[in-house]
């Protein structure tokens, strides 16, 4: 909870209506997002989009963060698990993009049962992972939090926020 908010707090006032905000949000979580998704290979990657998006705004997209390359099934899904609660943020934020800018990585939502699809499969996954699934999967997800935090303060850092 604490990550998420810390999170949250640092991208809070980069306003999204704003082509130039918005830029930075989008390198911002570029940087995250690319160092998270090889690791973590979700079923349906939002980078693609997320770079289509920036290329609209005339940036490509940023060199990823570097991160740890763990291998713990466990340490991957709390990768996941990050990453697919962030659609439902996403969802939100998708109606603060101002009009005529690009906006299919925060668009980039569940379908219908996804995320409790994905929350059985999480379930079942940590029931059959063993002894240290649940802690490399809670690893996982600080680490996912940390990435997109260290992107935020970047931003914040280079004045952008």
């Amino acid at each position: 909870m604490d990550s998420h908010r810390r999170v949250d707090a640092l991208f809070a006032d980069l306003p999204l209506d704003s082509a130039t905000s918005y830029r930075v949000f989008l390198t911002a979580h570029g940087r995250a997002l690319g160092a998270i998704e090889p690791v973590a290979r979700p079923a349906s990657p939002r980078l693609p989009l997320l770079a289509d998006d920036l290329d609209a705004l005339g940036t490509a997209l940023p060199a990823p963060l570097p991160a740890a390359d763990e291998a713990a099934d466990g340490y991957r899904w709390g990768l996941l698990y990050t990453l697919e609660g962030s659609r439902l943020g996403g969802a939100m934020l998708a109606r603060q993009v101002g009009e005529g800018l690009p906006s299919a990585y925060l668009s980039a939502v569940h379908g219908k049962g996804e995320w409790l699809s994905f929350q059985r499969a999480l379930d079942s996954a940590a029931a059959e992972g063993g002894e240290g699934w649940l802690e490399d999967a809670v690893q996982g997800a600080l680490a996912a939090f940390a990435l997109f935090a260290r992107a935020g303060e970047e931003a914040r850092m280079a004045g952008h926020g």
